[in-house]
């Protein structure tokens, strides 16, 4: 297009970077356009509308002129970019470094994210063991023991030092030498949960209720926030209640209250099923994972910055890190990242290889069948996931069991007791 003229300045499997020019003659063009339009619709005083000197439309409507000179041309700039190229962008474009001065060119930069093309040599011939899960008594047991203290009560206590499983009201208040701490407000925590550091707990049960005591606590070496780790801090302990679980009997009367089960055995059956189910998703996960990890190292397949980036702002956005930390956090959450668009890029590339994507018809079937499972009418259920856009999820679903099981078919796959 006349006027527009663009450059490659850095580029990767997955985006590339251009620098935009536009001829000051362009912007002329368009400016004048612009005033013409803003001279037909304008109403000023002392003239009648479409009859106000371009000079007087000109200086009323400066900053409107500017405006759309500039968002009209990086308009057309990426529009010319579409046509005279063969690129895919998978986002809207980015527009940086925006320089537009009167009587020069427009200069920009513009970031596109492009769909990947990536080759692999090798998808099969790789040996891998998959971990047959076993389910024993005992994590039956501790499941169902879970299930009660779902179902327990807690009681109150009187005069008596809280211990491990205790439920605890305290109020703890950060002591700051010559400032009288505001009191903050009581909350609730189970002892010996890890709800609370160490020694915060071992100090809430040196007391009884209404009992306070000022002490210094030590936070781990180990504790979740990097920036606490070893750090001491001075603190008031108050607390004000304890109360004891009281869990009902494990019996058929318990399995009747939780669903539609007759006895206790037909409560544990299913528990047995649904720890069985857990532990086979689990590592067929592994063993998913093991396999794009050969087939990544065998590909040398890349982990595109842009792409990284992109994963580790949408990680950010999710577990609302303020930007002030997000260095830190990326830097944490860099290889996850790496390691999910690769994963990704090797689905994408087997998928579109091998005609594995996901079809109307699979989407169908398995919608299908989801209704069946839930009493619902296949129809209904369709228009609640395109409402809720959730039908890009399935979509993405059915296509990675496709992927995969066409990739274990590639490989040797040996089973292992866990």
């Amino acid at each position: 297009m006349t006027g527009i003229t663009y450059q490659t300045t850095s580029e990767d499997v997955a985006s590339r970077s251009l620098q935009v020019t536009v001829d000051p003659e362009r912007l002329e063009a368009t400016e004048r356009r612009a005033v013409r339009e803003y001279a037909r619709k304008a109403r000023l005083p002392g003239f009648r509308q479409g009859h106000a000197p371009e000079p007087v439309v000109r200086r009323r409507f400066e900053s409107e002129i500017r405006r759309f000179v500039l968002e009209e041309t990086l308009r057309e700039s990426w529009d010319a970019i579409l046509k005279e190229t063969d690129l895919k962008p998978t986002a809207d474009p980015q527009i940086r470094n925006v320089s537009f001065e009167n009587g020069k060119p427009l200069t920009f930069d513009v970031l596109i994210e492009v769909r990947p093309q990536i080759t692999l040599s090798k998808t099969g011939g790789f040996a891998v063991t998959r971990k047959v899960p076993t389910v024993t008594a005992e994590m039956v047991r501790e499941q169902l023991q879970q299930l009660r203290e779902q179902r327990g009560s807690w009681s109150p206590l009187a005069a008596v030092h809280p211990k491990p499983g205790n439920l605890v009201s305290v109020t703890v208040t950060t002591l700051e030498d010559g400032v009288d701490p505001a009191v903050g407000q009581p909350h609730d925590l189970v002892l010996g949960q890890g709800q609370a550091i160490p020694e915060l707990e071992e100090r809430i049960m040196d007391l009884v209720p209404g009992g306070t005591v000022d002490a210094e606590v030590r936070f781990p070496e180990d504790h979740a926030e990097s920036s606490r780790r070893g750090k001491t801090r001075n603190v008031r302990i108050a607390l004000h209640e304890v109360k004891e679980q009281i869990l009902p009997e494990l019996d058929d009367a318990l399995a009747r209250e939780l669903g539609d089960f007759d006895s206790l055995a037909s409560l544990a059956a299913r528990v047995r099923e649904d720890l069985s189910a857990e532990a086979k998703r689990r590592v067929d996960d592994e063993l998913n994972g093991e396999l794009l990890r050969r087939i990544g190292e065998a590909n040398d397949v890349p982990a595109p910055p842009s792409m990284v980036h992109r994963l580790l702002h949408a990680y950010a956005e999710s577990y609302r890190v303020e930007a002030a930390q997000f260095e830190t956090f990326a830097t944490s959450f860099q290889s996850v990242a790496e390691a999910q668009v690769k994963r990704e890029l090797i689905l994408d590339a087997v998928a579109t290889a091998q005609n594995l994507l996901a079809t109307e018809a699979d989407i169908d079937e398995r919608v299908a069948k989801l209704a069946a499972s839930r009493g619902l009418d296949p129809a209904k259920l369709y228009t609640s996931l395109q409402q809720n856009k959730r039908l890009g999820e399935l979509e993405h679903s059915i296509t990675e069991e496709k992927v995969f099981t066409w990739l274990l078919q590639q490989s040797t796959v040996t089973e292992d007791a866990a």
